[in-house]
């Protein structure tokens, strides 16, 4: 008998051993999952965003935003040229809203810029005529979607974790809920203004018409 009770005796104590799931702390796998998810919800905000500018600046930018900001370790110069970087694929994302697309009699796709007169193509190797150039004149929808373009160009900017380093090395707590809250609001604000108000126009570095 006393054989029976320490056996039940070392079962329980070896039952206490076992620690409840609801014990455990929360794995370091399970931490990289949600981070994982974080970051695939950010780059997948960032190419919804960047459908709506110009291919070439948003690549562009890509591209040269690691390089310039020295992967978020910015000095006073690699902070200016940050900011002329940004300046400049703003702008750009501002001026291409106002070009346009067509195909001449061969087929082949000519650029140029609307006017309010019509559309001045770049290389000058097409004369429009008046009653087809009518179609191009820049309209007020034109200039609501060049500001729409620079605001969600910032969106852009502010999903770049390297930018964001580089002029808010350590963001205060208002200051990071500002960072992260402001460019999903921009993105939703104007992807919402895009869908009501489309444009027609397929300018350089957008997808071009089948017409």
């Amino acid at each position: 008998m006393d054989i029976k009770v320490q056996g039940e005796e070392s079962q329980e104590h070896g039952e206490q051993k076992v620690p409840l799931l609801q014990d455990l702390p929360v794995s370091q796998t399970e931490q990289k999952s949600l981070i994982q998810k974080a970051i695939s919800q950010t780059f997948q905000s960032t190419a919804h965003l960047a459908n709506l500018l110009p291919t070439g600046t948003v690549l562009a930018f890509q591209l040269l935003s690691p390089l310039f900001t020295n992967q978020g370790n910015c000095d006073s110069v690699s902070r200016s040229m940050t900011a002329g970087l940004i300046v400049l694929c703003g702008l750009s994302c501002f001026l291409m809203s106002y070009t346009d697309s067509f195909r001449d009699k061969n087929g082949h796709v000519c650029y140029g810029f609307a006017t309010f007169y019509g559309l001045w193509v770049i290389d000058g190797s097409v004369t429009l005529p008046p009653e087809f150039a009518a179609k191009y004149r820049l309209r007020f929808i034109d200039f609501m979607h060049a500001f729409m373009s620079i605001l969600v160009f910032a969106a852009v900017a502010l999903f770049d974790q390297n930018v964001v380093s580089c002029f808010y090395p350590a963001p205060s707590a208002k200051a990071q809920e500002i960072l992260t809250a402001l460019p999903v609001g921009i993105g939703v604000f104007c992807s919402m203004l895009f869908v009501v108000f489309p444009t027609t126009r397929h300018g350089i570095g957008f997808p071009l018409s089948a017409n």
